[in-house]
């Protein structure tokens, strides 16, 4: 039989303006509306606002719409604090009080996580920031224009690649907030200022650092400056031209402490943004696993080991894989810097079957888990198989936590703890913790078979 092509049809949507009542938020603190039963999105909306929108994407399951007036306030709303909230892409959120930010963020986790529970269950910590100045890192974008000679330095605006020029920016922390106007000016002055990428700095509790990517040599002149700078503001400073190989101009190296361990690091390496909430993040999953001595520990996704020297501290050994070998290596000479002699670090393509890998042939009582957004789908099924009785997961992703507890209710872990950590205030990022406990053989699970969710 013949197939005959036949064009779809298109879904029309309408642009013209019209008034909508919002009625909640979703899990990233983007307001809904409905409109004949389908979802209408408006970022920048809260619940109970009559706000003007404008329609600008129609699907057959949802709308998105952009804010345009807000006619009638929610009591919650609250001004911004920074100038540039407006545009720049950094925050999300100032329009909402930082309470009801935790508020909202831990009732959205409570709401993704209730198939996999016994119950309702709620968050049952919080993890509180800072409100300003947490920030211990940050990547700030540069764009020279030729034809104008503007030199375009911050944060990506909201929705677009286009840069919001900021010098204060108060998230960040004010050691390295201070240094934004001084390292525009002298940027700008390069002679050949079109020629830089972007810059990352980091702040370790102790000491400053400048990572400058660029894409040619830069000039005798050029580099001069930046050592001047470096030496006049005591910072750290790292060249990273197209070679890919970073170069240490100047200063100290870095080196994280918060967790009661020595974690030596570069720029480019991953390390959490809030060092407060690091800390009492690393606490708790430590506490929730109730480490003994006689424990073996897997630690996946470990990166330099800001888990597994904690659960060295307590358990009888500690393994931790990662994929990223530079970041196994650092870890190794991390371990002999705090003198561990219990760990051990192992580079691994966590989307695959690691069962039958050296470093999984004996079982495990305990497992850390801490992936990035995309979740441990490639590993997650295989957690039984290590005979671990507890499992904490670490998540940056709720939807990813919510679709990986799925395999693990599957294999007879129920989960009985979950913490909201408020690691990035003012962005609709969601960091969590859960715990889950394997049940022994014969007793009936009391928690209900996971269904699909919803999550607006």
């Amino acid at each position: 039989m013949a197939n005959f092509y036949q064009a779809k049809k298109n879904v029309h949507t309408s642009q013209k303006h019209q008034v909508v009542m919002i009625e909640k938020l979703d899990h990233q603190g983007t307001g809904i509306a409905y409109v004949n039963k389908k979802p209408m999105f408006v970022e920048g909306a809260l619940p109970a606002e009559e706000v003007l929108v404008q329609p600008v994407e129609e699907k057959s399951k949802y709308i998105r719409a952009k804010l345009i007036t807000i006619q009638k306030p929610s009591p919650q709303r609250i001004a911004a604090f920074c100038v540039h909230y407006n545009t720049c892409g950094g925050c999300n959120l100032q329009h909402l009080s930082h309470d009801d930010q935790i508020t909202m963020k831990a009732q959205s986790l409570s709401q993704m996580m209730r198939p996999f529970s016994e119950q309702t269950i709620s968050v049952e910590s919080i993890i509180r920031s800072e409100s300003r100045g947490y920030r211990r890192r940050a990547r700030i974008s540069m764009m020279f224009d030729n034809k104008t000679q503007i030199f375009d330095f911050g944060f990506r605006q909201k929705g677009s690649k286009k840069i919001a020029n900021v010098t204060n920016c108060p998230v960040l922390d004010p050691s390295l907030n201070a240094l934004l106007p001084e390292i525009k000016r002298l940027l700008k002055s390069f002679s050949q200022p079109r020629q830089l990428g972007h810059v990352e700095l980091v702040f370790d509790g102790k000491r400053k650092a400048m990572l400058l990517r660029h894409t040619a040599e830069l000039s005798n002149t050029d580099q001069a400056s930046l050592i001047e700078f470096a030496k006049k503001t005591t910072t750290t400073l790292y060249l990273l031209p197209n070679s890919g190989e970073l170069h240490c101009l100047i200063g100290e190296p870095l080196q994280c402490v918060e967790t009661g361990n020595k974690i030596d690091f570069l720029p480019s390496d991953f390390i959490q943004v809030n060092q407060g909430v690091n800390k009492s993040m690393v606490d708790q999953a430590v506490s929730w696993l109730e480490v003994t001595k006689t424990d073996r520990v897997l630690d996946l996704f470990c990166g330099l080991g800001n888990f597994s020297f904690a659960l060295a501290k307590k358990a009888k050994f500690v393994v931790g894989v990662e994929g990223i070998q530079a970041m196994v290596d650092r870890a190794r000479d991390n371990a002999q810097l705090n003198q561990l002699s219990n760990t051990e670090f192992y580079q691994a393509d966590l989307e695959q079957d690691f069962t039958r890998s050296d470093w999984a042939i004996n079982p495990f009582d305990k497992v850390l888990l801490d992936p990035a957004r995309a979740g441990a789908m490639g590993v997650i099924e295989h957690i039984a198989k290590l005979g671990a009785k507890s499992v904490v997961y670490v998540s940056c992703n709720p939807a990813t936590l919510a679709r990986d507890s799925q395999s693990l209710y599957q294999q007879g872990y129920e989960l009985k703890k979950l913490s909201m950590m408020d690691m990035f205030p003012h962005t609709s990022h969601l960091e969590s913790m859960a715990l889950f406990i394997k049940e022994p053989k014969g007793k009936k699970k009391t928690g209900k078979k996971p269904r699909s969710m919803k999550l607006f």
